[in-house]
This record gives structure tokens, C-alpha cells and sequence, in this order.
């Protein structure tokens, strides 16, 4: 199974939904706090081109935020991907 990780935030409602669907599917996810360390937002935006969290990579794969990953679930792209 490839590394999950997760750009997120504390306070972010949709850093939890992402995390608890992943949680949900047995999946162990790294979080890197983008409120707490210190140039891991610019490394996050250098890496997506985007601002907001999450910013969920599976493996080398940029998944996106969590409305992505929702909607990669629904079409049935999500399992393959976890499953590497």
C-alpha cells in the first residue's frame, strides 16, 4: 500500500472528513501540519500550486483536496489507488 500524506491544518473541517474516509478504508495517514511547521505551506503550494488544505498525495500521486478524493471514492478510483 503506498504512503498516504496529507498537507492539513488543526482546525479545518475538511482535513477531517479527508482523514476519517481514509481511516475508514484502513488507510494510515501521514499528516504535515502546515500551521505549526514553519515553510511546509510554500512547500505545499510549490508542490500542488495550490493554497488550501488538505492536499492529499497518495504515494507520488497528487490527489488533490478533499472534495477530489470524495469524488475519486465515488467513481471507484480511490481503492485502486490505495491499493497501488
Amino acid at each position: 500500500m503506498p504512503v498516504v500524506t496529507m498537507y492539513c491544518t488543526a482546525v479545518c473541517p475538511y482535513c477531517v472528513m479527508a482523514e476519517r474516509l481514509l481511516l475508514g478504508k484502513g488507510v494510515e495517514v501521514t499528516k504535515i501540519r502546515v500551521d505549526l511547521e514553519s515553510g511546509r505551506r510554500e512547500e505545499m503550494m510549490t508542490r500542488t500550486g495550490r493554497r488550501t488544505v488538505p492536499q492529499i498525495y497518495i504515494g507520488d500521486t497528487h490527489v488533490g483536496g478533499f472534495d477530489d478524493l470524495s469524488a475519486l471514492d465515488r467513481a471507484g478510483g480511490l481503492d485502486p489507488l490505495l491499493a497501488g
